[in-house]
């Protein structure tokens, strides 16, 4: 039987795209959002891809997504001194930064215009399926009832406990996040992205257009810290150890000792999600970063997270069955997110180099930027990415 309505919990990034596509799509969705309202002032920036701006534009997001993001046009690598353009992809749009909460609200604002009902306060606690249906249990006591139900809910995902309450859930890079906009003039043209391996940690910055400099600190760290608890420890501490952690880097000392540390986001721990077995089940799947949530270093993860809303409406729109339809999306994107998450975890590894990496870097930037940065081997395939919205899905192994 064809799906004619669904349930989507999670109403971050991967949520509101899901029920914009299945509304084009022709399919009936409802948004249930555990936090009592947007998410003002939580998260940091994020970047959003040359692919996953294309994604956003088969829910026509694309062009007001565009207005609210700063264009970093080009991109550099620096050690010590030592700085060397990186090669980019010819023919496509820039990368764009954009803060999370902006994308939420222009997300939002395009469901609320599409009619698209969006409930917060309504944390899932349970589901029961039927041959004919799915319920949702919140923790209000509410209940809704639906065709199917997408799980959008992020890497502590609820719907993926259920699917498979063995599932490992997300590892620990072994990294904290970081971010501010510091008052200090960086002397890099506007629209520049920096990426810099400080004397004790990585961290990159970019001109802000309002004036200052942002910049984003991956600090190592032994162990997790849930974002409770990397908030439960006064943003003067943390500036205290960040400053110490950069006080050798050049700009990272100037960027973090004209920071303001009330306004210095704490993003917590970064999680990647190892490859998890089960996407679906029965009238259940999971979509964005409840499935597939590589590492920040790839600059794919709100990308992908759109992609795979988008491409989740398109196989439920043209496949008869909503098990039909989970197993074209996953053969769809199983691939691809994978390995964007194994680019991801390479990098990941040098982002704190040793003190004999660390003198060798200098010396090999030139020859790793001929050879290994190849762009259109290492990110083409990922950023020259388009889905067709118009190519009808198919059951078979060459369905688009």
């Amino acid at each position: 039987m064809r799906v004619k309505t669904a349930i989507v919990i999670g109403g971050g990034i991967a949520g509101p795209v899901a029920a914009l596509a299945l509304r084009r799509a022709g399919i009936t969705a409802t948004v249930h959002e555990a936090y009592p309202s947007t998410t003002d002032g939580i998260g940091g920036t994020l970047a959003l891809a040359p692919n996953g701006l294309a994604a956003l534009g088969a829910v026509d997001a694309d062009r007001a997504v565009a207005m609210i993001a700063t264009p970093i046009h080009r991109t550099a690598m620096a050690i010590g001194r030592r700085r060397i353009d990186l090669p980019g992809l010819a023919g496509v749009p820039p990368l764009h930064v954009v803060h999370r909460n902006e994308l939420h609200r222009v997300l939002h604002e395009r469901a609320a215009a599409e009619g698209i009902v969006v409930e917060h306060g309504r944390r899932l606690v349970d589901v029961r399926e039927t041959d004919t249906g799915v319920t949702a249990r919140f923790a209000d006591g509410g209940t809704a009832t639906a065709d199917v139900l997408i799980g959008a809910d992020g890497v502590r995902s609820t719907v993926r406990a259920l699917i498979d309450p063995d599932d490992p859930g997300p590892r620990f890079t072994g990294l904290l996040g970081f971010e501010a906009v510091a008052r200090h003039e960086v002397d890099v043209e506007p629209g520049t992205m920096t990426f810099t391996f400080g004397r004790r940690g990585y961290y990159l910055y970019w001109p802000e257009p309002g004036g200052g400099t942002r910049w984003g600190v991956n600090l190592p760290q032994q162990r997790p810290m849930s974002l409770t608890e990397a908030r439960a420890v006064s943003p003067a501490d943390w500036m205290r150890t960040l400053r110490a952690a950069h006080a050798d880097d050049d700009p990272g000392r100037d960027l973090m000792s004209t920071s303001d540390p009330d306004e210095l986001q704490v993003v917590g721990s970064l999680h990647i999600m190892p490859p998890v077995r089960h996407w679906h089940r029965g009238r259940m799947v999971l979509v964005g970063d409840a499935a597939h949530a590589p590492s920040n270093s790839s600059g794919q993860g709100a990308s992908l997270a759109i992609e795979s809303a988008v491409q989740l409406a398109r196989c439920l729109r043209d496949l008869p069955d909503a098990r039909s339809a989970f197993v074209a999306f996953e053969r769809l994107r199983r691939d691809r997110v994978e390995r964007v998450a194994a680019r991801a975890a390479r990098i990941n590894q040098a982002k704190a180099p040793g003190p004999v990496a660390r003198a060798l870097m200098p010396l090999l930037m030139p020859l790793l930027v001929k050879t290994a940065m190849n762009p259109e081997k290492t990110i083409g395939p990922e950023q020259r990415y388009v889905i067709d919205w118009d190519a009808p899905v198919t059951s078979g192994p060459t369905g688009r």
